[in-house]
C-alpha cells in the first residue's frame, strides 16, 4: 500500500508539472500573438524569462523564506531534542542534515525549504515544540525531511516561478491590449487570417493570456501541493515506521489557532494551512488536502 501509494503521487506529479509546462506554452502563445502574431516568438520568451528568473529565484530560496516567516536558525545547542531529531531523521532518509530553523509562533505547523537535499533547510514554530511530544515532532520532522528527499522543495520553487512569470506576462499583455488594443502591427498581409481554425487558436490563445492562464496556473499549484503533501504522508511513515506519531500531530494542529505572521505566499509549504481557511465546495482552491483525507489513508497503512 505504502509504495504503491509512493508510485501513484509520483506519476500525478509529473503530470501537473506537464500540464504547467502546457500552460505556460500557451500564455507564451498568447504573448505572441498579441506583440507579434507570431506564437513561437511569445513562447520564447515565456521560456527566457522563466529560466532567468528562476536563476535569481534559486540562489538562495532558503534565506529569502526563512525570512519572509521570520524563522531564526539554531544549532545544537539551542536545542538538542529538536536537532537530533531532524538528524535522525536525515540520516534515515539519507539527506544531508538540513539548517533547522525556530518560528516565534504559537501555533503548530512546519514547512521545508530550498534548492535541493544540501542546500536545504527546515522550521518549526514554537507551538510545534510546545505540543508535540517526540513521537509526533519525529511524525512531522519525517514529512518535512521527505519533502526535501523527495525533491519537493525544488519543485514548490518552480511552481512559484512559473506563476510568477504567467503572472507577469498576464498583466503585461492585458494593460498593452487595454492601452493600445493590441493592433500595433500590420496584419493586412497575414494570409492566416482567412483561416478559420488558425483564427480560433489565436482567439484561444490570447482569452488564455488574458484570462485564464494565470486562474488555471494557480489551479494546478494548488493541485501540486495537495498531491506532495500525501506523498510526504506515506513517506515519512516509511521514514519513522510508525503512522500514528503524524496521525496524533495533524489532529492537534487542525485544531489549533491559525499562525499570525505566516507569509502568504509559502502558506502551501507548510504542513498544514497555516491559516485554517475553511475550504471551498470543490477543493479546487485548496493548498492542502483535507486533514481527514490524509489520516484516513495514514490509517491504512
Amino acid at each position: 500500500m505504502l509504495f504503491e501509494q509512493i508510485a501513484h503521487n509520483k506519476r500525478k506529479t509529473t503530470l501537473i508539472m506537464v500540464l504547467f509546462v502546457v500552460i505556460l506554452t500557451l500564455v507564451g502563445a498568447g504573448l505572441g500573438y498579441i506583440f507579434t502574431d507570431n506564437p513561437w516568438i511569445g513562447i520564447a520568451i515565456a521560456f527566457i524569462a522563466s529560466l532567468i528568473y528562476m536563476f535569481i529565484v534559486l540562489r538562495n530560496p532558503a534565506n529569502m523564506i526563512m525570512n519572509m516567516n521570520h524563522g531564526k536558525e539554531i544549532h545544537e545547542k539551542d536545542n538538542p531534542e529538536l536537532w537530533h531529531i531532524v538528524q535522525d531523521m536525515a540520516m534515515v532518509a539519507r539527506v544531508p542534515m538540513p539548517r533547522v530553523f525556530i518560528i516565534p509562533d504559537k501555533s503548530p505547523n512546519a514547512f521545508a525549504t530550498g534548492r535541493d537535499p544540501k542546500h536545504s533547510a527546515v522550521a518549526v514554530t514554537q507551538g510545534l515544540l510546545d505540543m508535540m511530544n517526540r513521537e509526533e515532532l519525529e511524525g512531522v520532522l519525517g514529512h518535512e525531511i521527505s519533502h526535501i528527499r523527495n525533491y519537493d522543495i525544488l519543485l514548490s520553487t518552480v511552481a512559484v516561478v512559473l506563476i510568477g512569470v504567467i503572472s507577469f506576462i498576464s498583466g503585461y499583455a492585458s494593460r498593452y491590449i487595454w492601452w493600445f488594443g493590441g493592433d500595433h502591427h500590420s496584419r493586412d498581409d497575414n494570409k492566416d487570417d482567412n483561416n478559420p481554425v488558425i483564427m480560433i487558436i489565436k482567439i484561444v490563445a490570447i482569452v488564455f493570456v488574458l484570462i485564464l492562464g494565470p486562474i488555471s496556473a494557480s489551479l494546478v499549484q494548488m493541485a501540486l501541493s495537495r498531491n506532495r503533501e500525501y506523498l510526504a504522508d506515506a513517506s515519512s511513515v516509511d521514514l519513522t515506521r510508525d503512522p500514528q506519531g503524524l496521525i496524533s500531530a495533524l489532529k492537534k494542529i487542525d485544531n489549533s489557532q491559525p499562525m499570525k505572521k505566516a507569509d502568504p505566499s509559502s502558506a502551501g509549504m507548510y504542513i498544514e494551512d497555516p491559516f485554517h481557511k475553511k475550504r471551498g465546495f470543490s477543493h479546487l482552491f485548496d493548498t492542502h488536502p483535507a486533514t481527514s483525507d490524509r489520516i484516513k489513508r495514514l490509517e491504512k497503512m
